[in-house]
């Protein structure tokens, strides 16, 4: 089946959670049914990092930051989500966020 293109703009943009603080009892209530694209942020609201999960896969993929943030993004004490419905569309999101905000720990798209 080919790809259809999609268009990243502010129009089709997915809203995103509220920040919260990264917690494991916090990324326990993420919801596993959908991919995401998510911001792990410091505690000044700057996005240090937007990565991406399948479905299925959301909480395990934010655990594994969490584990090990402290090495790879210490100020990293916040994070926010947004559902999607295919990992092709999160990672054209991702893309285009990332182009967009640049975020300090993200090397790919910038």
């Amino acid at each position: 089946m080919p790809s259809i293109p999609i268009k990243i703009n502010s129009n089709n943009m997915p809203k995103f959670s509220r920040t919260q603080k990264f917690t494991k009892t916090n990324i326990a209530n993420v919801p596993k049914n959908k991919a995401i694209i998510y911001k792990i942020k410091s505690k000044d609201g700057e996005n240090l990092y937007t990565g991406i999960a399948g479905r299925g896969r959301p909480q395990d993929r934010l655990l594994e930051h969490k584990e090990i943030k402290k090495e790879i993004i210490p100020e990293g004490t916040r994070f926010q989500y947004a559902q999607v419905k295919t990992k092709d569309i999160a990672h054209k999101i991702e893309k285009s966020i990332v182009k967009k905000e640049q975020p300090e720990f993200n090397e790919k798209h910038k």
